[in-house]
């Protein structure tokens, strides 16, 4: 008689190579950092393998018949739910939004799937739905299909979202990691680190002198501004989780480039600043989520620059380094006090349940 045991469906499915020291996932397996990369590099690409995911995008650009789109997806386990400058609702559509824009799409359409803990406030859902609309309204995007799950009180916790998207790709805009060439500038849109303070001291029931905002905030217009004024700009990155650090680590290995960078030039607010040194945080890897860092040729760098502080998203832009011929795969900082170092990723997890 044939066995359908759930055991004889993983006969021989042992994993051939060691995935990590770790016998079980951490949370810091989630933080963006080394555990993360190694993650998704020795276990999901060997496995899923194709040309789409191999390029490790924010998300995946599709040839289709009348041109390339591009496709996304990313889900939000926020701890809070509701944080100074958002709520879960609000980052899981401008994370999606700001995902499919540093491919260069324009977003069109969205999917949500929500897993919401028995016992959780009615009402609390109503607003979280209200400022997933207005996110979505505010970039002229659509959600049009989406899944419910409700699970036992204790088996999730309050709310958890999940967010896909589509944008379709304008001819003439190629943005990938690989692009990055030695003498582009490397511009950031603003100051650093104050999501995931925001979140810490809201998690943390910290008060400042100066109040600390996220900065979600979906930055799709902005780009289209930017790719509007040139079709020079080679790589888009969001500095999410793992900070601006890891998202610069990241596009040094993909080009196999290296990037130099200048830590006075790195805009942080003073009361981020003080969070941080309290909280024993290093700004450049604390998270962002209405940041991006834009690798630009050197010759369009100056009107792809004042396009940006145009823009209320980039009004604080400025180059914080450039992409050069040294220590190729590597991120050095010249740092404030006058010496050099490499920057590197995290092994662990400094903020869990960020985004």
């Amino acid at each position: 008689m044939e066995n359908n045991s759930t055991s004889d469906s993983y006969k021989g499915l042992a994993c051939p190579i060691p995935i990590s020291e770790y016998p079980t996932i951490t949370l810091a397996h989630g933080g963006g950092g080394k555990l993360s990369h190694q993650l998704i590099e020795k276990l999901f690409v060997p496995q899923f393998h194709n040309e789409y995911l191999n390029r490790l995008h924010d998300g995946a650009v599709i040839d289709v018949e009348h041109g390339r789109i591009a496709f996304s997806t990313d889900s939000y386990v926020v701890d809070p739910i509701i944080f100074p400058g958002g709520d879960i609702g609000k980052l899981a559509v401008t994370g999606t939004i700001n995902d499919l824009a540093m491919c260069g799409a324009r977003p069109l359409y969205l999917s949500v799937g929500l897993i919401i803990e028995e016992g959780f406030p009615m009402e609390e859902l109503w607003k979280i739905i209200l400022t997933m609309k207005r996110a979505a309204d505010e970039s002229g995007v659509r959600i049009i299909t989406g899944d419910t799950k409700v699970v036992d009180h204790g088996k999730a916790d309050k709310i958890f979202i999940n967010t896909s998207g589509i944008g379709i790709i304008p001819d003439g805009v190629n943005i990938d990691p690989q692009r990055a060439t030695v003498g582009d500038k490397i511009i950031l849109s603003g100051s650093i680190a104050e999501h995931g303070i925001a979140i810490m001291s809201q998690r943390e029931g910290l008060a400042f002198e100066t109040p600390v905002n996220s900065d979600c905030a979906a930055l799709d217009k902005l780009v289209h501004k930017m790719l509007d004024t040139s079709k020079e700009i080679h790589v888009l990155r969001d500095p999410t989780r793992g900070g601006l650090a890891s998202a610069l680590i990241e596009v040094a290995q993909k080009a196999n480039k290296g990037i130099w960078i200048e830590e006075t030039a790195i805009p942080v607010q003073e009361a981020v600043k003080g969070a941080c040194e309290l909280l024993g945080l290093d700004p450049l890897y604390v998270a962002n989520e209405g940041k991006l860092v834009a690798f630009v040729a050197q010759q369009d760098a100056a009107k792809v620059l004042s396009c940006m502080k145009s823009h209320p998203l980039g009004k604080n832009a400025v180059i914080i380094g450039e992409v050069v011929d040294d220590h190729p795969g590597f991120v050095v900082m010249q740092s404030s006090i006058g010496g050099k170092r490499i920057v590197d990723m995290l092994s662990g997890e400094q903020l869990p349940r960020i985004c």
